[in-house]
């Protein structure tokens, strides 16, 4: 301010210790540190729960030697074969996923993404075929007998047989229902190793031997539009991790040693080449600044709610924004490398870390499941056999328990509930490494949280005015309005808030200039005026004109 020593504590921090946010510069470290799942990829056709987890772990496990040595992403339909293994070849991978009915093939991001749109297409048109078939056979079954009727068929037909267009149309939504789950239940049946698919298809099969096809055709539409809302609830996942690659640019504007400039794809750009990065644009890559200064937004990799200014020697991440200025930026990392890229990996990998309670409930469905399909053998045959009841009556209550104590609302319930959890995080900013830490908070005892932007709204204020050496409250405001009249930053946002509330006239300065991790100096009415940090006071020799116990009080009240 003034040279009288009158000084606003207004500070405009430069980008290190005392820098704040959500996560620090230690959390982007450790980020940047860490270790990438190392083997070989498959996209797997069909890997859409933790069911077909289990089965490619039964499966596959043995022949690369062991589960331990299976890794996988159920969002993006991946599963690696970690290092370390057997190590069979690719084609004998491929070949033992087929068993499972399932179809794997090396992956390749760019295809994986087609493929497994390609998938969800299928179950959507097949479960639509199942569903409008199913509807057709009903529609001429209330034609054909009425409301009485159409209630009626719930408890059959009685003795009167089923019109044969009503068998087509209720046979042909069963083939749909059946269609992509029959593969996988045929394995499970070779394996002897029982698993949902394996029990709603003998559902299906048992109902359409005793001539209900309307309860056959709704048990296997139903259970095709299940596993299509699972696949479109995983999609949504997916898209929600996707979304994330929008952060970064695809381009950057590279500066060339000859001073031409051309827009280059981001991955494209070497480590070492630089790139202009102007007021307002996302920042491509991570990297240094070599020439300019400005205040970067870097909510999105730190979660700081505030600008983080910036100039020659701070770190720059791919996916900020530079609010204000022109950055020269010298690449330190390649596009595939950058702190976001991390990120995108870590979230698409975090479904691989299950929760404690998804682990249970697959070890559980691995028992429950051969266990209801004894029951249900044992309901078929023993009361015949041995009391001498009607074998229909009793291999239908047979099927009603493989249908009721299908586990599958319970194994798909966990693993969905974890994914929708992690992908609602994403969509909000919170990104999560797995499902495991999900359930963490549960046994949270303390937390420690960021002030700024956390526990508040991240939006500076001015809380108190203390004028020194005689000035007035208003001077000292209109001296400050004036150097922060044509700034953007969050800080002379909050200056110029209060004049508006005070009703105070917006005069800018003359000759204002930023002094880069300092503040603003200018002229007002031919008096040389500043604006600015502690350091900046001591540079200009007035750091102890403000008494030590009104700085500790600002201090103390967490005043900027």
């Amino acid at each position: 301010m003034p040279h009288d020593g009158a000084k606003n504590a207004h500070d405009h921090p430069p980008s290190d210790d005392d820098a704040c946010g959500s996560c620090g510069s230690g959390n982007v470290a450790q980020l940047a540190q860490a270790d990438a799942i190392e083997g070989r990829s498959f996209h797997v056709s069909g890997l859409d729960c933790a069911e077909e987890v289990s089965i490619l772990n039964r499966v596959v496990g043995p022949e690369v030697g062991g589960r331990e040595y299976l890794a996988f992403d159920v969002i993006n339909a991946r599963m690696t074969v970690l290092d370390g293994g057997t190590n069979p070849s690719s084609d004998k991978i491929i070949d033992i996923v087929a068993t499972t009915g399932m179809t794997a093939k090396p992956w390749d991001a760019e295809d994986a993404s087609a493929d497994q749109a390609a998938h969800l297409k299928k179950q959507k048109l097949f479960t639509m075929l199942s569903g409008s078939f199913w509807a057709a056979g009903f529609a001429f079954h209330l034609i054909e007998t009425g409301i009485a009727g159409a209630i009626g068929i719930f408890s059959g037909h009685g003795e009167s047989a089923m019109p044969m267009v009503e068998v087509a149309l209720f046979a042909t939504a069963i083939l749909f229902g059946v269609w992509l789950v029959a593969p996988k239940a045929w394995s499970s049946a070779r394996r002897f190793s029982p698993d949902m698919n394996l029990l709603m298809v003998v559902a299906v099969a048992g109902a359409i031997g005793l001539g209900e096809f309307f309860e056959a055709a709704t048990v296997a539409f139903f259970f095709s539009l299940s596993l299509y809302l699972e696949s479109w609830s995983v999609g949504r996942a997916r898209n929600a991790v996707s979304a994330l690659l929008d952060l970064a640019p695809p381009t950057a504007r590279v500066l060339y040693d000859d001073g031409s400039e051309a827009d280059v794809p981001a991955a494209a750009v070497a480590v070492g080449a630089r790139f202009i990065v102007r007021g307002g644009d996302r920042i491509p890559l991570d990297g240094e600044v070599v020439d300019g200064a400005g205040a970067v937004d870097q909510a999105p990799i730190t979660g700081e709610s505030a600008l983080v200014p910036k100039e020659t020697g701070d770190d720059v991440y791919a996916g900020t924004i530079n609010g204000e200025g022109t950055l020269t930026v010298r690449a330190t990392k390649a596009a595939s490398d950058t702190v976001l890229s991390k990120i995108i990996r870590m979230v698409g990998d975090a479904h691989s870390r299950r929760a404690e309670v998804e682990q249970w409930v697959a070890k559980f469905a691995r028992i429950y499941t051969p266990v209801v399909m004894v029951l249900a053998i044992l309901i078929a045959l023993v009361p015949p056999l041995v009391v001498g009841g009607d074998w229909g009556f009793w291999f239908y209550n047979a099927l009603v328990l493989l249908v009721i104590a299908c586990p599958c609302a319970l194994v798909i319930s966990t693993p969905v509930s974890i994914v929708a959890s992690l992908a609602a995080s994403a969509r909000n900013g919170v990104l999560i490494k797995g499902g495991a830490y999900v359930e963490a908070p549960g046994r949270t005892t303390a937390l420690a949280m960021d002030k700024t932007g956390t526990i508040t709204m991240g939006e500076p204020e001015v809380a108190a005015i203390y004028p020194l050496g005689g000035i007035t409250e208003r001077d000292l405001m209109a001296r400050a309005i004036a150097l922060e009249a044509r700034s953007s930053h969050p800080l002379a946002h909050a200056i110029l808030a209060r004049a508006e509330q005070d009703g105070m006239q917006i005069t800018a300065a003359d000759e204002t200039r930023t002094v880069p991790g300092r503040g603003l100096e200018g002229e007002l009415d031919g008096q040389s005026i500043w604006l600015g940090s502690d350091r900046f006071a001591e540079e200009k020799g007035l750091g102890g004109d403000i008494p030590t116990d009104l700085r500790d009080r600002i201090e103390g009240a967490g005043s900027t």
